[in-house]
């Protein structure tokens, strides 16, 4: 039931800005951990931005003051700013989430379906 849905990727110029959200449906009583992936052809899949229901957010080095990560509870909505993109951070953004279904249950991960982001030279 519970569902990630992502949207904003697209093709943009080296040094362009993107915004990607994902916004979570179905049975939630809570979210506990909202993460954004990334993944090339050929590569390994790689954490890109961690935040918390509490508050705390990480980056990888690569994007550290470049990348916010940032939630609106109201929507149920997480988001991941991108600016001044570059070439190597073109791949495929997956949305991850630790969600509580309800009370009752434990928590359970989920995947959003990825969203190309294609950086131009």
């Amino acid at each position: 039931q519970v569902q990630l849905v992502e949207s904003g990727g697209g093709l943009v110029q080296a040094g362009g800005s993107l915004r990607l959200s994902c916004a979570a449906s179905g049975s939630i009583f809570s979210i506990n951990v909202m993460n954004w992936y990334r993944q090339a052809p050929g590569k390994q899949r790689e954490l890109v931005a961690v935040a918390t229901s509490g508050g705390y957010t990480n980056y990888a080095d690569s994007v550290k003051g470049r990348f916010t990560i940032s939630g609106d509870n109201a929507k149920k909505t997480v988001y991941l700013q991108m600016n001044s993109l570059k070439p190597e951070d073109t791949g495929v953004y997956y949305c991850n989430a630790d969600i509580r279904p309800g009370l009752g249950r434990g928590s359970f991960n989920y995947w959003g379906q990825g969203t190309q982001v294609t950086v131009s030279s």
